[in-house]
């Protein structure tokens, strides 16, 4: 794969970069001119994962497969055009009932790229990166919501940050747009009847118990461990089946953590079915409006739809923010446990609201932002990584080469301290203070 710069990808000219996508079929294009790497199809989907697809999608077994296959070349589609159109991408989503990809672009000149890339182009006003502003406004004020309101998220969809609202109450919501600096134009207001907590009670996924007996859900294996949600335990304290320590949580204002496992624990890149596995392949981030199946020891296999990214909910305990909006269903007792589409993780139950029986709307953290937080490599399948992490390289750096970044990931490069601003797999040359279009210092 060839190796390119994010600033040099970032002002190529909207006519250069169609020649390039039409000169081969996008998921080629994607590779050889330096986009994130995108894995064919080895196989057909599980049986069970199908049959659990048509069940809560009320698909048939041969839709629940079509789906699987468009939504894989997707995330691919949208992985590519988020890097080639730098500022100007707007988000990714499937309109409802829709087959095909939907991608924004603030500049109408980019259309012909997203049509040659597969994908239908929308023409809007705000970039992913000013909703992704905007919505930080919401966050750093999020002390000061009021009750009312129990979460807010971007909407790719309709291009604005949208502000859930209890009945009776937009009066509220629209006062906290307004004190925190949000134009009327970029916000829309949904009514909701949502009240999000973590789901702590019991495990989701395999068991395991912190401290003195708390129960919770192991999410996806890494070199050394494993991912799970920050609400589960906080850092030093020792965990059983499997014996191990906390080594990092963060919880509110995020919900992630991860647990270094004790030697003779190994790690695997597979999911609970219930019954049976699913394997892990990676870790590419499915778009708006795929579908999603989560495992959790309460409810079992559920699946659902991705219906927003980057969203903020409220907990008792405080606000989250970074999180993905779902309808697939959980129960308490499911928290912390694996999100996949297809073979592809995407993150860790977190909470929501709602149930198996009347619905729900339930949200996960991002597994690729866990991954960023801690330098962990995901476990997948073919691979026998270390049981211990690797050691963070010397002169304060845990930027590495090959680590998939999402927005808002930390990292240390030189000693000095770096958020993402775009979601991207990290190449030689593609350095934090080489690439400002990815990177702001801290």
């Amino acid at each position: 794969m060839s190796r390119r710069t994010a600033a040099l990808a970032a002002t190529l000219s909207a006519a250069g970069l169609v020649a390039a996508v039409l000169a081969v079929p996008p998921v080629a294009a994607a590779i050889r001119s330096g986009g994130p790497d995108v894995t064919a199809p080895t196989q057909d989907p599980p049986a069970e994962m199908l049959a659990a697809l048509a069940r809560d999608l009320k698909l048939t077994p041969a839709e629940a497969r079509a789906r699987l296959a468009r939504e894989k070349e997707a995330a691919g589609v949208e992985a590519t055009l988020r890097t080639r159109l730098g500022t100007g991408f707007a988000g990714a989503w499937f309109e409802t009932g829709g087959t095909t990809l939907t991608v924004g672009v603030t500049d109408a000149s980019n259309a012909a790229l997203v049509r040659a890339a597969g994908a239908s182009p929308k023409t809007v006003s705000r970039s992913l990166i000013q909703l992704d502003a905007l919505k930080n406004r919401l966050d750093s004020r999020a002390g000061r919501a009021p009750k009312s309101v129990p979460g807010w998220y971007v909407d790719v969809a309709t291009n604005t940050v949208t502000i859930l609202t209890r009945p009776g109450a937009v009066e509220q919501a629209k006062a906290f747009a307004t004190t925190s600096g949000l134009d009327a134009s970029a916000v829309r207001f949904a009514t909701s009847t949502e009240a999000p907590r973590p789901l702590i009670d019991v495990i989701g996924g395999n068991a395991y118990y912190i401290g003195s007996g708390t129960r919770c859900s192991i999410g996806f294996a890494v070199t050394g461990g494993f991912v799970t949600a920050g609400h589960c335990g906080q850092a030093g304290q020792t965990t059983t089946q499997p014996s191990g320590t906390v080594a990092g949580s963060s919880f509110p204002g995020n919900d992630y953590g991860w647990v270094r496992v004790a030697a003779g624990n190994t790690p695997r890149a597979l999911v609970n079915r219930y019954p049976g596995t699913v394997p892990v392949a990676g870790a590419t981030e499915a778009p708006v409006g795929s579908s999603v199946c989560r495992s959790g020891s309460t409810t079992g296999w559920r699946c659902g739809t991705i219906l927003q990214k980057n969203a903020s909910v409220t907990y008792p305990e405080g606000t989250i923010t970074g999180l993905t909006r779902t309808n697939a269903c959980a129960e308490p007792g499911d928290s912390g446990g694996s999100w996949i589409t297809g073979d592809q993780a995407q993150g860790v139950t977190s909470g929501g609201s709602g149930n198996c029986t009347s619905g729900g709307v339930i949200y996960f953290q991002p597994l690729n932002e866990i991954l960023g937080a801690y330098s962990l490599t995901l476990t997948v399948s073919g691979s026998t990584p270390p049981t211990t992490p690797p050691t963070t390289p010397p002169g304060g750096t845990t930027w590495q080469a090959g680590t998939t970044y999402a927005a808002g990931a930390v990292v240390t490069y030189g000693g000095q301290r770096y958020e993402c601003w775009q979601s991207h797999t990290a190449q030689p040359g593609w350095e934090p203070p080489n690439v400002p279009a990815l990177w702001r210092t801290l």
